[in-house]
């Protein structure tokens, strides 16, 4: 995917503030060298470093970390793959914020955080979990193959692991878990009935690869109106988030 970081900023910044209860787990010491995987624009990681850790922000992509470098100069920040980096330096933590679901290799992963982690690090993340957005996928799904766009609902964009497989995997891979939870978390999305389409455009545009630009603004409506019964609350829309978050510690 090719980000638009202004937009994320602009219209997403709930990805970033919700994560802040993320940073609390972290329970940060001053001097403490962290790595923020799936950085985004920053604003997590100059928090963090904010706290009094020396810290890396890596990401992706290349406009996000412009965009992080640009608004944090004070922050170190790098473009990287998440499945395959190294560092000559080892970190007391390893922290990442509603990214880890977009990873293909998590294997790679896991295996890259546990060799970057000084012995007893430890690892804290939170990610989208079992049936994170279901329902607005079902109904991106459903108007796709209404429309007669069959490749495009093979799509699957995400990794949304249950509490079991994903502590299972970190514990296969070296990690003790000490602390995991799986929970429904309702988000907010702005603009109205205007929301769906604005996360769907941010979040889920290569469904839309391919499809006809008339049909889009026609399927992204009726997307929209198939989620109303269950998004909109008294005039405020909401996504239906479910949430993994968890802390893993580098076995000594």
């Amino acid at each position: 995917m090719k980000w638009n970081a202004e937009l994320y900023d602009q219209k997403h910044a709930f990805v970033s503030q919700f994560g802040e209860n993320v940073v609390d787990l972290l329970e940060v010491k001053p001097g403490e060298r962290i790595l923020d995987i799936g950085c985004g624009t920053g604003y997590l990681a100059n928090h963090i470093q904010s706290l009094g850790a020396d810290v890396v922000g890596t990401d992706l992509s290349p406009d996000m970390i412009a965009k992080a470098k640009a608004t944090y100069p004070d922050v170190k920040f790098e473009v990287a793959n998440a499945s395959d980096f190294s560092f000559d330096k080892k970190f007391d933590a390893v922290f990442s914020n509603a990214a880890l679901h977009w990873v293909k290799d998590h294997d790679g992963m896991m295996r890259s955080v546990y060799n970057s982690l000084k012995p007893g690090g430890r690892f804290v993340a939170e990610m989208g979990g079992k049936g994170n957005v279901g329902l607005l996928i079902a109904a991106t799904k459903q108007v796709l193959e209404k429309y007669g766009y069959h490749k495009q609902t093979e799509i699957e964009l995400w990794r949304f692991p249950s509490l079991g497989e994903y502590s299972r995997e970190l514990e296969q891979h070296g990690f003790r878990v000490t602390f995991a939870i799986h929970f429904d978390r309702k988000t907010p999305l702005q603009d109205g009935d205007q929301g769906v389409a604005k996360w769907i455009t941010m979040f889920g545009s290569p469904y839309f690869e391919g499809v006809n630009a008339e049909h889009k603004q026609e399927m992204l409506k009726e997307i929209t109106e198939i989620l109303r019964p269950s998004y909109c609350e008294d005039g405020q829309w909401y996504s239906d988030y479910k949430r993994l978050r968890f802390v893993a510690v580098k076995e000594l």
